[in-house]
């Protein structure tokens, strides 16, 4: 009888037990649904603007606001989408492709501060500011390297052609302060140094400087000229070292090409977020340094206008120079083939 009023007692304080398992389990669940129907604070914002008038934007509107017509805008949205594409959580909704597109476009081509964009595009401040460095992160990471790249030997040679039949220069594939061909498309630009850093310091700590020393700048194709063996080179001012593949100027008052002049003129147009002081983190200024010169050559090649009224804003005063260094005559081989280029050009 003993026995049979122990396994009772048992019994009944395992089904309790489980009772009260189950229990715990009914009021977690209850706990997490409740959570569910909770209501999350947030501070309600219009994006009127954006979703009901830019929807109707005409063509013009779209190049006046955005610096480029719908058609490049959505091709720029689908390059970049595999790195800004975002989904929406339990607790909030993300922002849309487009508008983290739209709202880093904005910040490029106005001087708008973060305040007024996050009014406009009814999202927070803190938010703007990461649209703007996502934006400038995919873009250097999918855009810069298809945009942005040494040509190949076809490139080169199509290039040379273009510099010789529009300014009678042969073998001349590029002209710099970014390089630039004859198109005013950059292939090779340098950021992150202070503006005040004379131009030939600049272009001793640049990629283009370590190639050319190497020797892997250009591909092997010379011409004869003046009996000097003539290969590809670029122009620049005075301002730059007489290398064999960098050709300057006798004197101070030349130019190398008005070609550059143009390129960052129209690059300063459009994107006028370059025409300010920046006051963002180094790393993110050259960020969105190099990524306005990809959207330059993005809107040069897909043929987007540009409106000559841009330009009239760009003057802004450069930071003053520091001193040039030691006077350079420049290097032997780079004065043959300036001179044979000077013979050339006075025989044509």
């Amino acid at each position: 009888i003993l026995g049979t009023i122990l396994r009772a007692r048992q019994a009944e304080r395992r089904r309790l037990r489980q009772l009260r398992r189950v229990e715990r389990r009914s009021k977690s669940a209850k706990r997490r649904r409740d959570m569910r129907k909770r209501a999350i604070w947030s501070l309600s914002r219009s994006s009127e603007w954006w979703d009901n008038c830019v929807p109707r934007y005409m063509e013009a509107q779209w190049l006046k606001h955005f610096r480029m017509f719908e058609e490049t805008f959505i091709f720029l949205c689908n390059k970049l989408r595999p790195a800004l594409q975002r989904k929406d959580t339990f607790l909030y909704d993300c922002v849309p492709l487009r508008k983290i597109v739209a709202i880093a476009l904005w910040k490029f081509a106005t001087r708008s501060d973060y305040r007024p964009i996050s009014v406009l595009f009814g999202v927070g401040i803190s938010t703007v500011a990461k649209c703007v460095k996502d934006f400038c992160a995919a873009a250097e990471a999918l855009l810069l390297p298809e945009l942005i790249h040494l040509p190949d030997e076809g490139k080169f040679r199509e290039i040379a052609s273009y510099f010789e039949s529009r300014w009678g220069l042969p073998q001349c594939v590029g002209a710099i302060d970014a390089v630039v061909d004859g198109k005013g498309l950059f292939w090779n630009v340098f950021a992150g140094l202070p503006g005040s850093m004379h131009d030939a310091r600049v272009l001793r700590l640049s990629s283009i400087w370590d190639l050319a020393s190497c020797g892997n700048l250009f591909p092997d194709h010379s011409i004869q000229m003046a009996d000097v063996d003539f290969g590809y080179c670029i122009l620049g001012d005075s301002a730059y070292p007489l290398q064999d593949w960098l050709l300057t100027p006798f004197t101070d008052t030349g130019r190398a090409c008005a070609v550059v002049e143009n390129a960052f003129g129209r690059l300063k147009g459009r994107w006028r977020c370059l025409l300010k002081r920046n006051d963002c983190v180094v790393s993110l200024v050259r960020s969105m340094i190099l990524t306005c010169c990809a959207l330059h050559n993005l809107c040069e090649s897909h043929g987007e206008n540009y409106d000559n009224v841009w330009t009239t804003e760009t003057e802004y005063p450069e930071p003053v120079a520091a001193p040039p260094p030691p006077h350079n005559t420049g290097d032997v081989g780079g004065k043959a083939k300036r001179d044979a280029l000077m013979m050339h050009l006075l025989g044509q």
